[in-house]
């Protein structure tokens, strides 16, 4: 998971809505009843990247009995498989998993190579529901925000005042430029930015203006 002041830098803002995704690529497996369950969890944007994955995977475990997947995309996308399974032991308990967590943008595949005990329709569900929440719990989660990316300029005696105003707003600096003057590219969570652009005004006697840059989507955990 991000911490604090870490830039997860993400693509460009498309809605307004916060979301929850992976942090990274992870995996984890366990046995049950001596048949091996790995399950791979990463973070996709689009329908492309989520059936690239699926094909890396099978690719990689190409000798697996069952490579069973479920993804969920902000755009409202949802696609699963069972992949050979009874229907409903397989894809589903994988998506359920990815719906309870209030996940999206994400892909999971859990792969099963069978070990000669059946496990029923309840077992099934059970050991691909757990195969997809170990995988997610190792991937940790990434709230992402609408952010914007402000440019400020200012004199070398309103530094002390404004750097210690960022805090305020969890804001990170992603550059400085100490020539002349002072120039700065900062970045906060767009619900901050009524209120910090009123109290730097309040702060500089409006001689310093937050200068709109872009908007994105990022990860900037509070404190």
């Amino acid at each position: 998971m991000c911490t604090a002041f870490v830039v997860c830098r993400g693509r460009r803002v498309s809605t307004v809505k916060d979301y929850i995704t992976l942090n990274q690529r992870a995996q984890d497996e366990f046995v049950e009843r001596k048949s091996r369950f790995i399950g791979t969890a990463t973070p996709v944007s689009t329908q492309e990247e989520a059936i690239a994955f699926i094909d890396e995977m099978r690719s990689k475990y190409w000798d697996a009995t069952h490579n069973v997947y479920a993804y969920i995309l902000r755009d409202g996308t949802k696609r699963y498989s069972d992949d050979g399974e009874p229907q409903g032991t397989a894809g589903v308990p994988v998506l359920d998993v990815l719906q309870k967590e209030g996940l999206t943008d994400l892909c999971v595949v859990v792969t099963r190579y069978f070990g000669g005990i059946l496990l029923g329709a309840g077992g099934l569900v059970r050991a691909y529901s757990h195969g997809a929440k170990i995988a997610v719990d190792a991937a940790g989660i990434k709230p992402m925000s609408v952010c914007k990316v402000y440019e400020l300029e200012m004199d070398y005696s309103q530094y002390g005042k404004i750097t210690y105003l960022l805090p305020k707003f969890h804001a990170v600096t992603l550059e400085s430029d100490f020539g002349v003057v002072v120039k700065m590219r900062v970045m906060m969570r767009a619900v901050y930015a009524s209120q910090f652009q009123r109290e730097l005004e309040e702060l500089t006697s409006a001689t310093v203006f937050p200068y709109e840059i872009e908007e994105v989507w990022d990860c900037i955990p509070e404190k």
